[in-house]
């Protein structure tokens, strides 16, 4: 998954969509014991009435993508009628600050070295 970077947004807003920063701040809340996508789809459209509804796909595909970049781990475990899935936090919301950070700089080193490095040097962040 690729996260775009809005710098004029606020928060999560920056990079994830609002029913996105929902899902994540559930499994967050749920820590090891983690949370199925069901429940999951059901606590972001709760968050969201009134605003719009998400449909369970889109919650499951953004999950799966948070667990492809690192941010969550899956683990099945067997239930009535056979198999879910269950999403347990791998970064805490602070870790998962830090590796937007990570990338965005990165990205700006990449693309703008010296830019980025006198920029940093202006707002005294690196000397």
């Amino acid at each position: 998954m690729t996260l775009i970077f809005d710098p004029a947004a606020e928060g999560f807003a920056k990079v994830l969509k609002d029913y996105q920063a929902e899902a994540l701040r559930l499994v967050w809340s749920k820590g090891d014991e983690g949370t199925i996508s069901k429940e999951a789809w059901q606590q972001t459209n709760e968050a969201l009435r009134g605003v719009r509804t998400i449909s369970r796909a889109s919650v499951i595909n953004f999950l799966n993508d948070m667990v492809d970049e690192g941010v969550l781990n899956y683990r099945e475990e067997t239930c009535k009628g056979g198999s879910r899935g269950v999403y347990s936090p791998k970064m805490s919301e602070s870790g998962f600050k830090k590796h937007i950070a990570e990338m965005v700089v990165t990205s700006l080193i990449r693309d703008f070295p010296e830019e980025t490095e006198e920029t940093l040097k202006e707002l005294q962040l690196i000397s």
